[in-house]
């Protein structure tokens, strides 16, 4: 038996080194859009650019190095967008805190993260979730990854007055997009090898011909870490009531991750009975690097949906995951050809997985609308506030008092009432940030 067999059971996932290997660079190829825009988001909260950007690879590789080996998932990790945001403009620019205490507040919700799972209590959560809101987070994934997908693309753009719109399809960008959308489509129902890959790179050399895009060469050296290694003020977050702070982040980054590891195991089959075998390993493995990245100097790690490209590209085992983080650390030697890719060329492979993950609406009992009508509100609400974990938030919520309203309260797990709680008083105390 090889090495690799031995590590990931590959036979046994029904997979095998190649497919692994190609998956892997398809899950990178959606995501390395992060080692680019994480330094531009944390650049505007006064942190070193080209620290934050070393910072990025190395701890979304320990992050995706981990639940590989370890929890033997195809699930890649990273800064998370959104977590990024609220800590360069809610935290930092917004209330006024030095981003070494924002770091701090990070550190002490990944310790809070840690514990939890090192103590079940988050494998708990994930075992109470209902049939329902679990099947309508696989579901609301997708919506969101369709909407990332058309933006990426230009399909569809901001308007004062609907919010949103149709884009300039005229452009190339768009025009590309969808060209790469119906090719990706076609090899795949073709049962062509790495379709989402030729796809993506199909757009990619194509940009550079119609779409002016740019070849900035092939290597380059990483810059000096120092500026933020090690440079987190926990005395700081602990001393300035930045008790809201840290309860925001850990609240998005259980929810998000746990939403997204569900999601994404269950698009790859992974699930058993509706429960994940390895769940505690790959929890460890995102709570653990959450810790990691404040060390390093980045906002919160957590599980990437974009894991969902690889998945569907075959991805079934850690080598998946292994892939992905030897070339996160690729990244900080070949930063000017991963640049290289441009978002609307990863756009079409997000958006067919997109449309694939909303097959899983159709198992659930639409005559009880108890739990018909929170599940789609999971669903809606993950694209429509740009977040996994309002929805998954306005889920529970939802579920409790329409069980509670219908003389069904019994039916409803105690976990549910206590995280149905923690999020009225999220939104009613702290607000929606």
């Amino acid at each position: 038996m090889s090495t690799l067999e031995r590590l990931f059971k590959l036979k046994e996932q029904g997979t095998d080194v190649r497919t692994e290997l190609l998956a892997g660079l398809t899950t990178f190829l959606t995501m390395a859009y992060i080692v680019f825009v994480n330094p531009s988001i944390l650049g505007d909260a006064g942190m070193p650019k080209d620290a934050v950007f070393v910072a990025t690879c190395i701890a979304a590789a320990i992050g995706t190095l981990v639940m590989g080996l370890y929890a033997n998932y195809p699930i890649a990790l990273a800064p998370g967008m959104g977590l990024n945001a609220y800590f360069a403009y809610g935290v930092v620019k917004g209330m006024g805190f030095p981003w070494q205490a924002a770091l701090g507040a990070v550190f002490i919700s990944g310790c809070l993260f840690l514990a939890i799972s090192l103590f079940r209590v988050r494998e708990l959560i994930i075992k109470g979730i209902p049939h329902s809101i679990r099947t309508a987070i696989t579901a609301g994934i997708g919506l969101f990854l369709g909407i990332i997908a058309l933006k990426n693309a230009g399909i569809v753009a901001a308007h004062p007055a609907t919010f949103i719109t149709l884009g300039d399809l005229h452009k190339a960008p768009a025009l590309l997009a969808i060209l790469g959308f119906f090719v990706i489509v076609a090899l795949d129902r073709l049962k062509v090898r790495g379709a989402i890959l030729i796809g993506i790179m199909a757009v990619t050399v194509l940009s550079f011909f119609v779409a002016g895009n740019t070849f900035h060469g092939i290597a380059s050296a990483p810059p000096s870490i120092d500026p933020t290694l090690f440079k987190l003020d926990i005395s700081a977050a602990l001393s300035i009531g930045i008790l809201n702070v840290v309860l925001v982040f850990f609240l998005v980054e259980l929810f998000d991750a746990t939403g997204t590891l569900m999601g994404v195991a269950n698009r790859a089959g992974l699930l058993k009975e509706g429960k994940m075998d390895r769940l505690n390993k790959a929890l460890l493995a995102d709570s653990s690097a959450i810790v990691a990245g404040s060390f390093l100097g980045t906002s919160s790690t957590t599980a990437y949906i974009e894991s969902a490209a690889g998945v569907q590209a075959g991805g079934r085992t850690g080598l998946t995951a292994v892939t992905v983080a030897v070339l996160f650390l690729a990244c900080l030697f070949i930063a000017p050809l991963a640049g290289a890719v441009p978002a609307y060329a990863t756009a079409p492979a997000l958006f067919y997985v997109a449309c694939l993950m909303l097959r899983e609406l159709a198992d659930l009992a639409w005559e009880e609308s108890t739990e018909t009508v929170p599940a789609v509100i999971t669903a809606l609400m993950m694209p429509f506030t740009y977040s996994i974990a309002n929805g998954v938030a306005f889920g529970f919520i939802s579920y409790a008092v329409l069980k509670l309203l219908t003389g069904k309260a019994r039916e409803v797990p105690l976990i549910v009432w206590i995280i149905a709680a923690i999020f009225v008083f999220r939104y009613t105390y702290l607000g929606a940030e």
